[in-house]
């Protein structure tokens, strides 16, 4: 009975590393691979969430983050950038549980916590929106080299803020791995974040060796 046990484990193990030897630099992405040292990890400083609670990238390890800079009153891009994040979630099933999309507001002035509360949840129950005062905007949005500009408010006050739209794509232990595009499909999304969730399903079985 032992030894069955034994050959059942090893198999099981051997099942867990089969198809997950290729080194992540080796496999194709959908979006750039830019490894764990290409890009400064995941870390917030002073932002709260919509919520009106501080958040710490701690708050999200193990999980894969995406993390979107945008604004609510944007007309195409960031409602079309959303829709493709809340369905790449939406393909990957179950391990959708496994991911966390966080949507960082470059226009804190119109976009209070009540506003951008309503807006990720649009998209994504579990989404969490991030917002500061104008100067922790900024030096957040410099920590991840995103540009913004606010346009001339018309008559009503109303105006547009043009924007970088990256996505960044962070690996289960706060690294950076991955820049995205608002045009980079959903299935593009969830195919490289379903690798970096196996990728690290694969160090933790190694790990156990």
């Amino acid at each position: 009975m032992t030894k069955i046990i034994t050959i059942a484990w090893t198999a099981l193990i051997a099942l867990a590393l089969s198809g997950c030897s290729q080194q992540p630099q080796q496999q194709k992405w959908a979006m750039d691979y830019i490894g764990p040292k290409d890009m400064l990890p995941l870390q917030f400083s002073d932002v709260k969430s919509s919520s009106g609670m501080p958040v710490s990238a701690d708050n999200f390890l193990g999980k894969v983050v995406v993390l979107y800079f945008g604004y609510t009153h944007c007309p195409d891009v960031c409602p079309t950038t959303m829709a493709h994040l809340a369905r790449a979630v939406q393909l990957l099933g179950p391990q959708g549980r496994d991911v966390q999309v966080i949507f960082v507001t470059v226009d804190p002035r119109r976009d209070t916590p009540q506003v951008l509360d309503a807006y990720v949840h649009a998209f994504l129950s579990n989404g969490v929106g991030l917002t500061g005062s104008v100067a922790q905007t900024r030096a957040l949005a410099d920590r991840y080299h995103v540009s913004y500009s606010y346009g001339k408010p018309d008559a009503h006050g109303n105006y547009v803020v043009n924007h970088s739209a990256a996505i960044y794509v962070f690996g289960p232990h706060g690294n950076g791995r991955l820049i995205g595009t608002d045009l980079t499909p959903p299935a593009g999304i969830a195919h490289d974040v379903h690798q970096l969730l196996a990728d690290a399903q694969r160090r933790w079985w190694q790990n156990l060796l």
